[in-house]
């Protein structure tokens, strides 16, 4: 009897054993299975050849990418690289990538503005990238009329001491912009600026110079305020200068002596007298892509931003009113309006120097412009003026 227990044991054993067998057999077909629809599905790779680009670490493609975006003259620069394949383009929006992208990369032509490019200029900006926030800030505030959420942007590129967004928010405070003139903050739009000048925004310098040397929303100071403006001039001739040492001969006629008188209805050579006061003809600085958008867009619109509302006179601003005689006009022409004094003195060395004439002597033939850098006139205070007037009447 323990003989066959034993027998019986022992062809149980053998049973398990080759029903053990029999399943690691199934078990094997069934992986040779999954990996052949693998290999079918897998796109057949040349022989002797290797995707090398699908071995290299993400962390160096977006080091790549950061140098790519942050050094592209155009958008082109960037969106071809997006475009190219699927990886690339999962990549080239990495937050990283999109904090470092130079202010080229998204600036945007007015006419090509759509929802897409709204999309990608929010991402860098949440990316934070300041000059995106400045840019998109710029473009609520102004086109879109987002005046709440365009100023918030101008302020959050403004706390990491972006230069341009600083003055811009001066200039909302000296104009009370998007509000009443009642919210006009003068002490604060000299603050701001002061802080914009201290980084060497050139506007801003020339701006408070003007306001010391007019004691406009600070005690006046003349002495203080011809030093600000002369250091002005200093640093826009030295911006010139660094950018035109690779220039041919040809291109450097700015730096000659041009004594000329200036006409009505002159048309001045091809460089602009910004520093004409020294001899120099220096040409007009470049504006800022914001500003640029800013133009283009109210031109496409008629160069009219609303009814009854104006545009900076000077063309590298673009501002426009966001209420009726908000901006300062011209006190001898009355022709040109602007929305800062160093819109004005710009303008009027660039081009209304050679335009500017007294309203009564427009019928009586030209005159000759004058040699010092003309006063803007409030509309609003004229208007509570006659309405002072007319009430004591």
């Amino acid at each position: 009897m323990r003989t066959k227990g034993r027998e019986l044991c022992y062809r149980s054993f053998h049973h398990f054993q080759k029903d053990e067998t029999t399943l690691k057999r199934k078990t094997d077909f069934a992986v040779e299975v999954i990996l052949d629809r693998k290999r079918a599905r897998t796109p057949p790779v040349a022989v002797g050849k290797s995707d090398f680009f699908d071995g290299l670490p993400d962390d160096l493609i977006v080091c790549i990418l950061c140098k790519l975006s942050s050094t592209a003259e155009c958008p082109s620069d960037f969106i071809n690289v997006l475009i190219a394949c699927k990886r690339l383009n999962s990549l080239g929006l990495h937050p990283l990538v999109l904090s470092k992208a130079s202010p080229k990369a998204f600036s945007v032509k007015a006419k090509n503005w759509s929802e897409s490019s709204h999309r990608f200029l929010k991402q860098c900006a949440d990316a934070g990238n300041i000059e995106a926030c400045y840019t998109l800030g710029m473009i609520r505030f102004y086109c879109l009329q987002n005046r709440g959420n365009g100023a918030s942007l101008m302020a959050k590129a403004a706390i990491s001491s972006h230069a341009p967004a600083l003055y811009s928010l001066a200039v909302i405070q000296f104009n009370g912009s998007g509000g009443t003139k009642n919210d006009k903050d003068l002490r604060a739009g000299v603050a701001l600026c002061a802080r914009a000048a201290f980084l060497g925004h050139i506007d801003a310098i020339r701006e408070l110079g003007h306001c010391l040397q007019d004691g406009y929303g600070v005690r006046q100071n003349i002495a203080e305020g011809r030093r600000f403006l002369v250091q002005a001039n200093a640093r826009e001739l030295a911006s010139v200068l660094c950018s035109a040492t690779s220039s041919s001969p040809s291109s450097r006629l700015w730096l000659t002596w041009q004594p000329q008188r200036y006409h009505h209805h002159q048309v001045t050579g091809a460089g602009c007298p910004l520093l004409s006061d020294f001899g120099c003809n220096v040409p007009a600085p470049e504006a800022h892509p914001a500003s640029q958008f800013l133009a283009e867009w109210f031109a496409l619109r008629g160069g009219v931003p609303g009814p009854g509302l104006r545009l900076c006179s000077h063309s590298g601003c673009g501002r426009p009113e966001t209420r009726r005689h908000e901006f300062r006009r011209c006190s001898v022409c009355g022709a040109v309006n602007y929305c800062s004094r160093a819109c004005q003195a710009l303008d009027w060395k660039l081009r209304h120097k050679a335009e500017c004439a007294r309203i009564e002597q427009w019928f009586d033939g030209d005159m000759d412009g004058e040699e010092e850098i003309i006063g803007v006139e409030d509309e609003e205070e004229e208007e509570e003026e006659e309405e002072h007037a007319t009430d004591e009447s």
